[in-house]
């Protein structure tokens, strides 16, 4: 068969990568330090990239942690930030005497690869940018230490200043010292929600409860004896005034109210494995509850090609040393250096552990309250298949709901947020992801595993367009940009390419093959 190549086809006209490393490795925590002082041990060329500390936009919405409004005006800092992280953190210090690359501050916003739908690339590379510009950076082994993000509940009053995740807590305290609360309230008893509460007692910050609607502890880690931990307790609402949460209101299983003082709740249910580049990179996506729901088949090791995963972003949770000794293990292991790689040890069904708090804040709030904050999506629209209250809604849209969609089949999340535009907003779904994942399931009566779940897209994080933008592609690209978008009437169908029907299509559009 003759091979016609279509002379505005894309391959061979899209540039290399800016820069090139042997070793690239996303995300400064204790894995990705690890895996970057292996890999520089072992003569190689290392960047190390961390997107923190983010910027006091980003921050403010709730990227890419969520920090609820709670941090000081540290963040309007960014050098100051720099200094306390390298303060904090002795391995980043350690990174740079051992002559590697260290980047603050950059972030990692597309992971692309030679296959399906991208084969005209020259190779592997990712997107980078450190909110003033943007390029690109290939590699020969790239391991993504990416961590975990907040997992984001629900209920009466969490849309207001002082209501934030656990590892956002600890960003704000552990690494940027830029906390701005003083006695907090914290949901959840697991070893997140344990951690939580001594790192606060640690840096003499107040822990009024930890609350557990659970029966028992859930976590085996032993807090001071004076710190109160209610179990079997429901939260009903966070009240508060102009700066935000003032007080908690709790139940317990009889019944009986009580009311907390705080200036800040703190959720510690869950954290979630930050998958967005390895799946945006071609990883295939599993559920498994154990080790956090949506995650990368197989956990630490290599997850695509040349691509590693490490750390939390795994599914690993547990000590500081668990997360060092994994990084260094899938390091030498790319490097062809080792072959071990521990596994992620069992632990409980985190997704029911998060379905059965949600349940209970579920059963306390008021089906007006919203979801999705930046679209302002309440449950009531979500469960009702309902645009955000900001867009009209026609009278017919009045007989949808999710029962209508169900006669169809499972819940698609996917199509949920786009009629709904739950998960649309600045901060990509990541307040509301996993809970709107839960309440369709919730509504569909489908088990916390079968939860349904939205797909991450580039970017993976909330990139300026006036920084993302390529200024120096190719002149070639300008060439042929308008046939690449299939509208017959406006191009040469490339079975016509180089045949008698080339000609009569040239004429037929004036002699262009452009609009």
């Amino acid at each position: 068969m003759t091979r016609i190549h279509d002379p505005h086809a894309i391959d061979g006209k899209i540039p290399g990568p800016n820069e090139a490393h042997d070793v690239i490795v996303v995300g400064a925590g204790p894995a990705g330090l690890a895996a970057a002082l292996e890999a520089a041990r072992a003569g190689r060329q290392v960047l190390l990239i961390d997107e923190h500390p983010v910027a006091a936009a980003l921050a403010g919405n709730d990227v890419p942690l969520w920090f609820g409004g709670r941090a000081t005006a540290a963040l309007q800092a960014p050098e100051r930030l720099i200094e306390t992280l390298v303060e904090n953190e002795p391995l980043i210090a350690e990174a740079f005497e051992a002559g590697i690359d260290v980047r603050l501050g950059v972030t990692a916003w597309g992971l692309w690869r030679n296959r399906d739908g991208s084969g005209a690339l020259p190779g592997a590379m990712l997107g980078l940018s450190d909110g003033q510009r943007s390029w690109t950076a290939g590699f020969a082994q790239l391991v993504l230490a990416t961590g975990a993000r907040d997992c984001a509940l629900h209920f009466a009053g969490w849309d207001q200043p002082g209501v934030m995740g656990a590892l956002a807590f600890e960003t704000l305290v552990a690494r940027y010292d830029a906390f701005a609360g003083r006695r907090v309230v914290i949901l959840g008893s697991g070893e997140l929600a344990l951690q939580t509460a001594l790192l606060a007692h640690a840096h003499g910050i107040e822990v009024a409860a930890v609350v557990e609607v659970r029966d028992a502890v859930q976590g085996t880690a032993t807090l001071p004896a004076d710190l109160p931990v209610l179990t079997g307790h429901r939260l009903l609402r966070a009240e508060g005034g102009i700066d935000g949460v003032e007080r908690v209101v709790v139940a317990a299983g009889d019944g009986a109210e009580r009311t907390i003082a705080c200036d800040t709740v703190i959720l510690a249910i869950d954290a979630v494995p930050a998958i967005e580049l390895a799946e945006v990179g071609g990883a295939a996506v599993v559920t498994e509850p154990m080790r956090g729901g949506a995650v990368i088949p197989g956990g630490a090791g290599e997850v695509l090609p040349n691509v590693w995963l490490a750390g939390a972003a795994s599914g690993l949770m547990g000590t500081r040393e668990a997360a060092e000794a994994q990084g260094r293990a899938v390091m030498a292991k790319a490097l062809g250096l080792g072959s071990d790689i521990a596994s992620v040890p069992e632990g409980f069904d985190r997704m029911a552990y998060r379905a059965e708090w949600l349940r209970a804040l579920v059963a306390t709030s008021p089906d007006t309250t919203k979801v999705c904050q930046c679209e302002e999506v309440s449950r009531a629209d979500l469960i009702g298949v309902q645009p955000p209250q900001y867009l009209p809604r026609p009278e017919k849209l009045g007989t949808r709901s999710l029962g209508t969609l169900l006669d169809d089949g499972p819940p698609d999340a996917e199509q949920v947020k786009r009629l709904t535009r739950a998960g649309m907003g600045v901060c990509q779904g990541r307040r509301c992801r996993e809970q709107v994942s839960l309440l369709l399931a919730m509504a569909a009566n489908l088990p916390p595993k079968a939860a349904p779940r939205g797909n991450w897209r580039v970017p993976v994080r909330p990139v300026p367009l006036g920084v993302m933008a390529d200024w120096d592609h190719a002149a070639a690209m300008d060439a042929g940009w308008d046939v690449w978008f299939g509208i017959g009437t406006q191009w040469i169908p490339y079975r016509d390419i180089g045949t008698p029907e080339e000609a009569r299509h040239l004429e037929r559009l004036g002699g262009s093959m452009h609009l």
